[in-house]
């Protein structure tokens, strides 16, 4: 690797003369090298020795630890610094002269240009990633130098997040109405809705009665991630109460406030109305029924669970526990009393729930009275003999004695008797009387007998009537008709009969009729009847109608 440059030869140097050369070491390999340079001359020194010696270096190179830089998540309006050496790897030195980054973002700290590192020498300085909005970036950190590898790239990656935000699900509380000495918990969940962590520090629910459990703090929220914890209500009085849950946290909202709200109500009450039920006098058959209404009257709902009836003759309907009334809130019945003997009666209802008077108790009292009679009169009714087709009718008469009497139907056994004057249901006072009609109708000839049987809530019900009669044959009628011969020479005449004064008519005679009248036998009782002629030639060409006559057909 040694050679000489700068000396022609031969060259002659007089006395005293000098001549300055150049010699050159360019080694092909590392490690130490030592030559010698021979001058041949004349001179008395015919061969003058000139040790050599050099080493051979490797170029300077650098190198980066480490190779690439990856900065994660980085909250939007903060920074994130990393380390970065360089060293020269080589055997001599290498002069940087330019760190230029790409990427927005990405900048370099601690760097001062240019810089020489000797063969092993290193320099650390900072990478910082700063974004300036939300998503993923790559950059690249390019190193310019004199060594052999002249540009040195440094990959970089980031990703710029939104700051940590809390939100809170459902955003208040309401916990409606809650008795006091009681309690209501409602679930709450916190959800980091931003782009990085968030740590919460504190939660404090201020309100009388609030509070809050399950959230052990401090707590870290990574992005997206939830905590659900409970709020819970013990009102200490009645009345509504607002309150506040803040959660203090280090995201973009330090302070998220909850709303509380709920209402302490006191216990559920029942109340009767009306405390008492008296009956008055009901007679001994019958039964008196009067409403009860029971109604919460404090603050919370409450369960009825059981109803009775105490007392002979008492009882009670329309109320099948369990039954559960709100605040406020009503429920009717029914009480009756169904007395089985003459006498003073008395009973309560009972009524059990989880109300603050877990027994309400509402008496009642009724008195029996014996039973009525009914009388009828007369005892039977004879209708003789009736047309079939007409009709006879006979008064009869109930009466009460005793005590009064309500009479609530009659039924006859034979559909050709009737009953009339009565409106059923009805109340004869005790000594009072009512007035009814009886008629026969008979539809077919002969004795029709039956019974009328009044229902009622006397002692005796039913009382019977006995009625009777005897249909007989109606007299059958006829209607004698005659007329003026026509003055024309005529075959015969035709009788024409309507139900309707001006018809229409309808022929009733089966052939002409020669002479001029005809007898209709085949009226009906009870009816009216309009009559009309006409006269027919030899070539039976018909007349127009004579003129209209009426016959009335007696009843029956």
């Amino acid at each position: 690797g040694f050679s000489v440059s700068g000396l022609s030869l031969p060259l002659t140097l007089t006395a005293g003369q000098s001549k300055t050369f150049s010699v050159v070491f360019a080694p092909s390999s590392a490690g130490s090298v030592s030559g010698n340079l021979a001058v041949i001359s004349n001179g008395s020194n015919p061969t003058l020795n000139i040790p050599l010696s050099g080493t051979g270096v490797t170029a300077g190179t650098l190198t980066a630890n480490p190779t690439s830089l990856s900065f994660g998540n980085v909250q939007t309006g903060s920074s994130s610094t990393l380390s970065e050496i360089l060293t020269n790897s080589g055997g001599s030195s290498v002069t940087i002269t330019q760190a230029t980054p790409t990427g927005a973002g990405f900048s370099v700290s601690g760097l001062s240009l240019p810089l020489t590192l000797t063969a092993g020498q290193s320099k650390t300085f900072s990478v910082v990633f700063a974004p300036s909005s939300a998503g993923g970036v790559s950059g690249n950190l390019a190193i310019i130098s004199n060594g052999s590898n002249p540009t040195l790239n440094i990959p970089l990656s980031g990703t710029g997040v939104t700051p940590g935000a809390l939100s809170a699900n459902p955003t208040s509380l309401s916990f409606g109405n809650v008795q006091i000495g009681n309690s209501s918990t409602l679930s709450e969940t916190l959800t980091n809705t931003g782009g990085s962590s968030v740590t919460i520090t504190q939660a404090t629910a201020t309100g009388a009665g609030f509070s809050v459990s399950g959230l052990s703090l401090p707590v870290t929220l990574t992005a997206g991630q939830s905590k659900t914890f409970s709020v819970v209500f013990a009102p200490l009085s009645a009345g509504s109460v607002s309150g506040n849950l803040a959660v203090i946290s280090n995201g973009s909202n330090p302070t998220l406030n909850i709303p509380l709200s709920g209402t302490g109500v006191t216990p559920g009450t029942l109340s009767a109305n009306p405390s008492s039920l008296s009956f008055g006098s009901v007679q001994v058959g019958n039964s008196a029924t009067l409403s009860e209404t029971l109604t919460n009257t404090g603050g919370s709902s409450l369960t009825i669970s059981q109803a009775t009836a105490s007392g002979t003759g008492f009882s009670i309907s329309g109320l099948n526990p369990p039954i559960t009334l709100t605040a406020g809130q009503s429920f009717t019945f029914s009480a009756t009393f169904a007395p089985t003997s003459a006498g003073s009666a008395s009973g309560s209802i009972s009524v059990v729930s989880n109300g603050s008077n877990p027994n309400l108790t509402v008496p009642m009292s009724g008195t029996g009275t014996a039973a009525g009679q009914l009388g009828v009169s007369p005892a039977s009714l004879s209708f003789g003999n009736v047309m079939v087709g007409g009709n006879a009718s006979l008064s009869g008469t109930l009466n009460a004695t005793s005590a009064s009497v309500t009479v609530s139907s009659a039924s006859i056994s034979n559909s050709e008797f009737s009953l009339s004057g009565l409106s059923f249901p009805f109340t004869l006072t005790a000594g009072g009387s009512a007035n009814f009609t009886v008629t026969f109708s008979p539809s077919a000839t002969g004795l029709a007998s039956g019974t009328i049987s009044f229902a009622s809530n006397a002692s005796n019900s039913p009382a019977v009537q006995s009625v009777s009669g005897t249909g007989t044959t109606p007299p059958q009628h006829s209607v004698d008709l005659s007329w003026s011969a026509s003055t024309s020479v005529v075959s015969g005449y035709n009788v024409y009969r309507g139900t309707t004064s001006g018809g229409p008519y309808t022929r009733v005679n089966s052939a002409l009729d020669a002479l001029t009248a005809y007898t209709d036998s085949t009226v009906q009782a009870g009816q009216t009847y309009y009559y009309v002629t006409t006269a027919v030639d030899s070539s039976n060409t018909e007349s127009t109608y004579s003129n209209e006559v009426q016959a009335i057909i007696p009843t029956p």
